[in-house]
């Protein structure tokens, strides 16, 4: 056979991952906080993006100045009809078919157009942040009734101890190693060699500073913390230290290895262990720190009048953007050179594609979310140990969505519910079988149900039930369960073994 070149035709399909599709599989899988800030990124790199202020946009609704947008998704907006007829629905190319058009979608308001008269809109009262007298006097107050944290409450201390040279730099850089509990968190060793001193001086440092306020702080662990305490109320004798030599049988519970190590009888080994009780293993807990972020629900579910589930979006996590288009009209006109002309096509492109993009993952999230409540109503009517067993594939099947797309979705969202709020994962559980071939059982409910008979021990008369015990009680019920796997759910649960909880109730008493 001859080889020549020559030319031949070719027809085939393919997915191509734009980078603008790339961005909208991003956007499902952020959380509301990362969203919020990946918004702020995009607002500060296209001009023709702005957010929608309420309230000028309910004052000034009718101005001439205001850009020319287009209404776009709104959270009472439910899935299904003509809404859902641009969303495709295999695999990760949800918005494979759509692309930077003409049309900006986003909700209808007021964006203030860049190069406007700012002078007008200015307020000069706020323009420094120094404020006037009764700006400053507000912020001594909030200074004030502010909680002071650890790292200040012991610089107070060490500018009282009198330190100076080598010392206070020692100390300084030992403050800065202590953690929100209290605890050093760098080894000494190391910082003698990093600031150049004698590993000894550094030891007597760390001794006076061991001395301040809260005790135990600037301990190194666990039982260095307990010792300080105990120390201080001259309480740390031989006994008490071979106790805490042995905080693992103390964990354990085991009274008798206690007494044996302690040397001393059942009373005292009790009478230690209710001192050991009354310290405090995290001594800097009590002073301010960051705040706790609570968790903002992106979907709420509430029950209508008729007894079925009404889904919503949570509208303060959706941002709300629009397309400034009277001032992408008068930038387009003005650009004179290739690349200006190029800079605002590509601005005007990316920000129709975003504001569609967020359309989009609102009615993705609101569309998974619908059919996880049907799925999973007898949860939210009779609670946990009626969850059934759910898996991504059930889900988008029934909504004709890609598995990846729903995990995508799931991730890092959650519902608000009349029984509390949970991630959108948490409806997602494995399956049990039933012994007479039946329903399978939810893995959750398994262990909430596993969880019940433990806490009912005291009220039980087969007294701390072992795990091959609770196997037996579930068969009876008809759930198909080994021992392992109570074993496995109960670890999860961080409930100890039968022997420890044995112990547990024996000192007690």
């Amino acid at each position: 056979m001859a080889l020549s070149p020559r030319l031949e035709i070719r027809q085939g399909q393919s997915l191509v991952i734009t980078p603008q599709l790339q961005q909208a599989i991003k956007l499902l899988q952020l959380s509301n906080l990362e969203l919020d800030a990946f918004v702020d990124g995009e607002l500060e790199r296209n001009p023709l993006l702005s957010r929608e202020d309420a309230e000028a946009d309910t004052a000034d609704r009718g101005s001439d100045d205001a850009p020319e947008v287009e209404p776009g998704f709104t959270p009472d907006d439910q899935p299904g009809g003509a809404a859902e007829a641009d969303m495709d629905v295999r695999h990760d190319d949800i918005y494979v078919d759509a692309s930077p058009g003409d049309r900006a979608t986003g909700d209808a308001g007021e964006a203030t157009a860049p190069g406007a008269d700012a002078g007008a809109m200015t307020d000069w009262s706020k323009a420094s942040k120094g404020g006037s007298f009764e700006t400053d006097g507000e912020d001594f107050a909030a200074g004030l009734s502010r909680d002071k944290t650890l790292h200040e409450h012991l610089r107070d201390q060490l500018a009282m101890l009198g330190l100076t040279g080598p010392d206070f730099t020692i100390a300084s850089v030992l403050i800065d190693a202590v953690d929100e509990g209290g605890y050093l968190r760098a080894d000494l060793l190391e910082v003698a060699e990093r600031l150049g001193c004698d590993p000894q001086r550094a030891c007597i440092v760390l001794g006076r500073l061991q001395g301040f306020d809260p005790t135990g702080v600037f301990a190194r662990d666990v039982r260095e913390c307990l010792a300080l305490q105990l120390r201080e109320r001259d309480r740390l004798d031989p006994a008490m230290q071979a106790l805490l030599d042995n905080l693992d049988l103390l964990a354990r519970r085991d009274l008798s290895g206690l007494r044996r190590v302690c040397g001393v009888d059942e009373e005292d080994v009790r009478e230690m262990i209710a001192e050991v009780r009354a310290l405090t293993p995290r001594p800097g807990a009590a002073f301010g720190s960051e705040p706790v972020q609570g968790v903002t629900p992106d979907v709420f579910v509430r029950e209508d009048g008729l007894g079925l589930w009404k889904v919503e979006l949570n509208a303060d996590t959706l941002p709300k953007l629009l397309v400034d288009r009277r001032y992408h009209a008068r930038v387009s006109g003005a650009a004179r050179s290739d690349a200006e002309k190029t800079f605002v096509s590509d601005c005007f492109a990316q920000a129709n594609w975003l504001v569609k993009s967020l359309d989009q993952r609102a009615r993705t999230i609101l569309k998974v979310s619908s059919e996880i409540v049907r799925q999973q109503d007898a949860f939210l009517a009779l609670g946990v140990e009626h969850l059934r067993p759910l898996n991504l594939k059930t889900v988008a099947d029934a909504i004709g969505m890609h598995e990846s797309t729903v995990s995508r979705v799931t991730s890092n969202k959650y519902m608000a519910t009349q029984r509390g709020v949970f991630e959108l994962k948490f409806f997602f559980t494995s399956s049990i079988a039933a012994t007479d071939g039946g329903e399978a059982y939810s893995a959750e409910a398994i262990r909430h149900r596993i969880r019940v008979m433990i806490d009912s021990e005291l009220d039980n008369r087969d007294g701390v039930l072992s795990d091959d015990r609770i196997v037996e009680i579930l068969k009876e019920t008809g759930v198909d369960i080994a021992r392992r796997t109570v074993a496995k759910y109960r670890e999860a649960m961080r409930i100890p073994s039968s022997v420890e909880r044995r112990r547990l109730a024996q000192a007690a008493f």
